[in-house]
């Protein structure tokens, strides 16, 4: 029966629940950063799923119990409440089992990690420009729906308007989790601002989400960064162009997949201050190796699988924006949704949710659940 087998799953962690709570209380474990994250994660986790377990047991009891009524009971009122606690009981347990089910697929390590996203302009010059503009409003709007925080680490703005390029943080609860999906290219059809014969053309805007690296993710010589400082130019007033508030760091990196030693650049206009520019630098510094070398795990999970939902090529096409037709059309799952102007203001929330979906699907196939 399935709630045999969930039950034998379920069954196989409760000692590694006990073990872990008792593991987060030693101070040795404690005194290991690294080491004590990752295990109160674990147990965070497990606890959903014991939590879970304990559903599930009441709910067979309540069942149990339900039909030992029925068949002893005599009193009609009794009989007619033990019937209702059947029924509900049972419709409850294959909605138990669905839960018990995605918590029991290994989760992303990445999904609560805040994001460092990257738009750029792709094919399609001023209208690249601004679409990729378009796309940073969407996600702004979204992210406060969310009340998650944007911080912009730097831009280059298109000649015409939008951006060649953006990059900023997102910070909240779950960010990666849920942004991983927009990574990818995304292509608009529309006609553009500077088309005189109103002729729809097609453009494309690249979207990178990188999981944002903690200190420990990533093993960094700091002293062998070169710091350079500069005037930042934009908006700010007389500061910026007065004081080098500005930070390039430039860090020599040997890649571990490739062996090959590569220059890393990285650049920090975000704030007035300098020392908080190096700080948010050494961030997207360590995001940066971080994504270079989460990107073998990457490809591995993308060789395992025929349909990829989050995860694999980045050059990919993964959603259409027609403004001719109002519609928006995600290639990876055949999404589609006809009110684009509302898309763009940030309800994308259904879209991700679809996706999740389909995520999760083909991670519960690969999990035999």
């Amino acid at each position: 029966m399935a709630e045999n087998t969930i039950l034998n799953k379920l069954e196989g962690l409760v000692s590694r629940f006990e073990e872990v709570s008792t593991l987060i209380t030693d101070p040795n474990v404690i005194s290991d950063q690294k080491r004590y994250v990752k295990l109160t994660k674990e147990y965070k986790d497990l606890g959903d799923i014991m939590k879970a377990r304990k559903e599930y047991l009441d709910t067979l009891k309540n069942i149990e119990d339900a039909k030992e009524i029925l068949a002893a009971e005599e009193d009609p009122e009794m009989k007619d409440m033990a019937r209702e606690e059947l029924s509900a009981a049972e419709k409850r347990i294959p909605e138990i089992e669905e839960e018990i089910k995605l918590l029991l697929v290994p989760a992303d390590p990445e999904d609560d990690k805040n994001v460092i996203m990257e738009i750029r302009g792709g094919t399609g010059g001023d209208e690249a420009a601004l679409f990729a503009g378009d796309l940073f409003k969407m996600y702004s709007k979204y992210c406060e729906m969310k009340g998650w925080k944007i911080a912009v680490s730097s831009f280059n703005e298109g000649t015409a308007g939008g951006f060649k390029e953006i990059i900023f943080s997102v910070t909240g609860e779950k960010v990666y989790g849920t942004l991983k999906y927009e990574s990818g290219v995304h292509r608009v059809q529309r006609v553009p601002a500077t088309e005189t014969q109103g002729r729809v053309h097609t453009s494309a805007a690249t979207v990178a989400v990188l999981p944002e690296a903690e200190e420990f993710d990533v093993e960094i010589n700091e002293g062998e960064i070169k710091w350079d400082t500069f005037r930042s130019s934009g908006a700010g007033g007389q500061n910026v162009n007065k004081v080098e508030s500005g930070v390039r760091a430039r860090y020599m990196w040997k890649n571990p997949i490739t062996g090959e030693t590569e220059e890393i650049l990285i650049e920090c206009t975000e704030t007035r201050d300098q020392p908080k520019n190096k700080e948010r630098a050494l961030a997207r510094l360590r995001t940066f190796i971080y994504d270079k070398e989460h990107q073998k795990y990457l490809d591995d999970i993308a060789s395992k699988r025929k349909t990829m939902v989050s995860t694999g090529d980045r050059s990919a096409k993964i959603r259409t924006y027609n403004y001719p037709q109002s519609r928006i059309t995600d290639h990876r799952i055949g999404y589609n949704m006809q009110n684009l102007s509302s898309f763009m203001d940030g309800n994308i929330q259904d879209c991700i949710d679809q996706l999740i979906v389909a995520e999760n699907a083909e991670r519960m196939k690969e999990s035999d659940l």
